[in-house]
């Protein structure tokens, strides 16, 4: 099996700076929410992106696709990259790259030019994303202080869809869509500038990087992903849609017999071993892909049934945005006290009752009482169901494998929002294809057999919990 052999010499950190924990944690911070609002800023500002470029109806998904595509398909890779040839340069490298690319989305012209930038920044965000949390789980050491962390950044992460629906409707509304990729600039150039002040390095390691293994999960979780957006649009007969399902199966399958082969893997499976990590990890997966179509679907809804602005539509997510900050605060008491059991199972019992509540949607439904409850529901179940998430995965990875750990948490949970978007999308084409009525009902009806699929993937989520150890000292 053929591998790339890394610099047989180790190289030893960047020369001794005085450790500004507080400045390293904004720095890190400002980064993964830069990363995580690139996910969702755009997504208001889709209507007159397809105006301006002259997209297709087809093509505009792609804006939102090629990003997360290979954001997630190129997370491991760049987790253990970072591990190999130093944290902070691939944190660098990376987040340099990202505001490049933001840049050149921002003066794009064309339809095609935007769709490179959009790959460019999902290559830049995979390669500082992973160094990220892994800098932060070997910079803060001190248990109660890495559990803080680790919190702020799991929160950040998941009110980072909500944050970014409201910036993408206030730059729209105010400035233009360009505007939701010209704001990365400035925080870009800050962040990049404090990192090369204030970050440390770790001391990299000769080791070899397993690229068999890197090509099949890439490979295969985009096969994945695209099988299930072909399916959305041509239906599951298609031919299309059945290679590209069978084709993710068979690599990712290969994937694990690599990595069970290689005396380097990509992903080491000894992160599985652990009951508590393995459950986390699990969930890291399936409550994302479960709570996160609750932006795409609710922001359809609003604009198009309702007849919402993009800044009103943005604003309309303020609670769910406020909710999670509030659970950031509390996680770092309540895990420690409690255990991951209780408070994972308690935010997934009410992330599943707010899409339960959205199954009752109407094309007369108001904001109150109905969506005002499932968006203080949302934002509660998933500040408490995702951010124990991080701190039980990274909490006691040892610190050669933080940035293989570190990328497989991200990938999990980047995969599980692209998945369980196409197949919730999927679900939303087929009940919607079999609708009758006007145009928003046939609407309402899609988006609300999507959210009770969604409630079954909750329930699904709750049950991983269950299997979480119930002592506390497993926090």
């Amino acid at each position: 099996m053929s591998t790339t052999t890394l610099s047989a010499g180790v190289s030893t950190s960047a020369p001794s700076r005085p450790l500004r924990t507080g400045l390293v944690l904004v720095t890190l911070l400002t980064c993964q929410l830069m990363i995580i609002l690139d996910i969702t800023v755009m997504n208001v500002a889709l209507p007159r992106i397809r105006t301006d470029l002259e997209f297709s109806a087809t093509g505009l998904s792609w804006v939102m696709n090629a990003y997360t595509l290979v954001f997630g398909g190129l997370l491991l890779l760049g987790g253990r990259a970072g591990d190999l040839f130093g944290r902070r340069n691939l944190f660098l490298a990376g987040t340099t790259l990202f505001t490049l690319a933001s840049l050149a989305g921002g003066l794009a012209p064309s339809a095609t030019w935007l769709l490179v930038a959009r790959v460019v920044q999902g290559i830049g965000a995979a390669m500082a994303g992973p160094s990220t949390l892994a800098l932060l789980t070997t910079t803060f050491t001190e248990p109660k202080a890495r559990i803080r962390v680790l919190a702020l950044f799991s929160g950040m992460s998941s009110a980072g869809f909500a944050i970014g629906l409201i910036l993408g409707g206030l730059l729209t509304e105010w400035l233009s869509w360009r505007s939701v990729l010209f704001i990365n600039v400035p925080f870009g150039l800050v962040v990049v500038a404090l990192a090369l002040r204030y970050l440390p390095d770790a001391v990299r390691r000769p080791a070899r990087l397993d690229l068999p293994g890197a090509v099949t999960a890439t490979a295969g979780v985009a096969a994945l992903v695209y099988g299930f957006i072909s399916a959305a649009s041509n239906g599951w007969g298609s031919e299309l849609t059945d290679v590209s399902l069978a084709a993710g199966a068979v690599l990712l399958a290969a994937f694990v017999a690599i990595e069970l082969r290689t005396a380097e893997p990509l992903l080491p499976l000894r992160l599985f071993t652990d009951r508590n990590r393995a459950a986390a990890y699990a969930n890291m997966f399936l409550g994302p892909m479960a709570g996160m179509s609750m932006f795409f679907f609710l922001t359809q809804y609003l604009q198009e049934v309702r007849g919402l602005s993009a800044l009103a539509t943005g604003f309309a997510f303020l609670p769910t945005a406020v909710l999670m900050f509030t659970m950031i605060r509390l996680i770092p008491r309540l895990l420690p006290r409690f255990g991951p059991k209780p408070v994972t199972m308690l935010g997934t019992v009410f992330m599943g009752s707010g899409l339960a509540v959205l199954t009752q949607l109407t094309t007369d439904t108001g904001y109150f009482p109905l969506l005002f409850v499932a968006m203080l529901l949302m934002g509660v179940g998933i500040g408490l169901a995702f951010s124990p998430l991080n701190v039980i995965i990274m909490s006691s990875v040892p610190s050669s494998d933080a940035g293989a750990a570190g990328g497989a948490l991200q990938t999990l949970q980047q995969t599980g929002s692209a998945l369980g978007l196409a197949i919730l999308v999927t679900v939303f084409g087929t009940a919607a294809r079999g609708a009758t009525g006007s145009a928003p009902q046939v609407l309402v009806t899609g988006t609300t057999t999507a959210f009770a699929a969604a409630v079954g993937i909750a329930v699904l989520t709750f049950l991983v919990a269950l299997t979480f150890r119930g002592n506390r000292s497993a926090a």
